[in-house]
């Protein structure tokens, strides 16, 4: 289609969740244009303009495709199909089996997911394939990537939306209890229904006006732009990066003869949303908690703070959005230790300096001593999920030479087995008690994503930072979050005849995975130790 007059951008035709539409190609990406000029927020900006995390999955011409790398100048003539597009009939019922299976927690995740399972499912049906094979699904996984629910939950979903799980749903099931049990074990705050699943969950970047300006980091300073796009380029944003250099440990451990020793480095928390806030002039800016806290991650967030400033200075509604790398460099990491211990419970501690550790450490171990030490590197905090006190518990699990039951400071109490067949298939086995259950698929929930997390953590994950503190991964895919592939099964029991008021569990489960995980990796010392050697 020509230029409706010189100089001006050209305008091309496209089919989009049914209708034709005409939109300007000013060089945006397919995610902007969803996005910004028509307002589909189904479509969420994991990592853009990477390519890397799924969540901005669609179909064009009915293949999925990641929208954030595909030129809006390459879906010319074609028909796009985004989570709003879909068979509403089949959309509900995704939404029902995510809902229902616990494979949704604050939902940023899952809307690409759905919509690649969508035209896998419907692939395997024409093909009269197998739908109880898990292959082709954890293939297609691999697309993507989960911080919440341990993958397993989502093939759960793809069961129950198949109509292959084992039982109905629970038509009495009360979303009330679900969502308080969510907030308890997420740490902010949280919707449970099927429209999270369906990314519908209320994400600050999805409510801002249509009008707000875009805010974006360059350095010290926030760039503002009418679109996001325009933001972007005047702060020279550029796509991040994965090192090719190894990671190193920033601690050294004390000397001496101990019973176990253990070194951890830099790891990035991996949350999909990027902080993002939106204010009016003279407004309270919206939380970058909207709908899930990333494990702690979020809560010394200033993208709040920032919007409201901008609002004020711009007379306008400004939305603040942190791009993929600004909140690898920005965003809080747990404080890299190296720690001793003897069987006794005797041991020493170095820790990165960071407020309120040495505590942390203390309210469950009072027998390690702590040292705080001055570390180069990116901020750290013990608001990540159990920074400090669980690495612990690890050190003196391993020092005792069992993992025995781990109890949180919230009181809950986990343990975990690492169970290995003959065929070198790995399976979790874990039991908590968190007082009482609420509901028993959003707490299942929370501890197989813990425990996945915990594993990963242990076997895989690690950032690059070199001695002037500069992170060189910049990349979803760089952190060594694990893939649906290789993740172990996971089991999880629940202690229902817990009394008392109902307190995080998860945190307890992730302790306890990562104690039993290095236990059965003969507790090397040096995490990520790189896998379990397998018979």
């Amino acid at each position: 289609m020509s230029n409706d007059q010189p100089g001006s951008p050209s305008r091309l035709s496209l089919t989009i969740d049914g209708e034709d539409v005409e939109l300007e190609d000013t060089g945006d990406t397919l995610l902007g244009a969803l996005r910004d000029q028509l307002g589909l927020t189904g479509v969420k900006d994991g990592c853009s303009p990477q390519g890397q995390c799924g969540c901005c999955t669609v179909l064009v011409d009915g293949q999925p495709r990641v929208a954030c790398v595909t030129p809006l100048r390459r879906a010319r003539g074609r028909s796009i199909t985004t989570i709003d597009g879909l068979d509403a009939s089949r959309s509900e019922r995704w939404g029902r089996a995510f809902c229902d299976s616990g494979g949704s927690q604050c939902g940023f995740c899952t809307p690409g997911i759905v919509v690649r399972l969508d035209a896998l499912h419907a692939k395997q049906v024409e093909a009269d394939a197998d739908l109880a094979d898990h292959g082709p699904v954890e293939n297609a996984l691999l697309a993507h990537l989960c911080r919440c629910t341990g993958w397993q939950t989502v093939l759960d979903a793809w069961d129950r939306f198949g109509g292959l799980s084992n039982g109905a749903a629970d038509p009495n099931r009360e979303l009330g209890a679900a969502t308080q049990r969510a907030e308890i074990e997420g740490g902010a705050t949280q919707t449970v229904s099927p429209e999270v699943a369906l990314g519908r969950g209320g994400f600050a970047a999805d409510t801002a006006p249509n009008d707000a300006l875009k805010a974006v980091a360059s350095g010290d300073a926030w760039v503002v732009g009418e679109t996001l796009a325009d933001a972007r380029a005047a702060a020279g944003k550029v796509q991040g990066r994965r090192t090719t250099v190894d990671h190193s440990w920033p601690i050294d451990a004390p000397e001496g003869e101990w019973a176990a020793t253990l070194r951890t480095t830099w790891v990035e928390p991996a949350y999909l949303e990027t902080d993002a806030a939106w204010c009016a002039p003279g407004g309270e800016p919206t939380s970058p908690l909207e709908n899930g806290g990333a494990f702690g991650a979020k809560r010394s967030s200033d993208v709040g703070d920032v919007a409201r400033r901008l609002a004020d200075e711009h007379g306008r509604p400004v939305l603040v959005l942190s791009s993929r790398e600004d909140t690898v460099r920005r965003g809080p990491k747990r404080p890299p230790l190296a720690g001793v211990a003897n069987a006794d419970g005797t041991g020493v501690i170095r820790v990165a300096a960071t407020p309120g550790v040495a505590e942390a450490i203390a309210t469950v171990a009072p027998g390690l001593t702590v040292e705080e030490v001055a570390v180069v590197g990116p901020p750290t905090s013990i608001d990540l999920r159990a920074a400090g006190w669980a690495e612990a518990l690890v050190l003196l699990a391993g020092a005792r030479g069992e993992t025995g039951t781990i109890t949180s400071p919230s009181g809950a109490t986990a343990s975990a087995d690492v169970r290995i067949d003959d065929d070198g298939e790995i399976t979790l086995a874990v039991n908590v008690s968190c007082g009482v259950v609420l509901d028993e698929i959003v707490l299942r929930s929370y501890c197989i994503g813990a425990a996945h997390m915990a594993w990963s953590w242990l076997t895989s994950e690690a950032l690059t930072v070199d001695d002037d503190g500069e992170i060189h991964d910049l990349t979803v895919r760089s952190f060594g979050v694990l893939r649906a592939v290789d993740t172990p099964h996971i089991e999880i029991t629940i202690d229902h005849d817990a009394s008392g008021e109902p307190v995080n569990g998860s945190d307890a489960v992730f302790a306890a995975v990562a104690a039993a995980g290095w236990l059965a990796a003969d507790c090397r010392p040096d995490w990520p130790i790189g896998g379990i050697i397998t018979p």
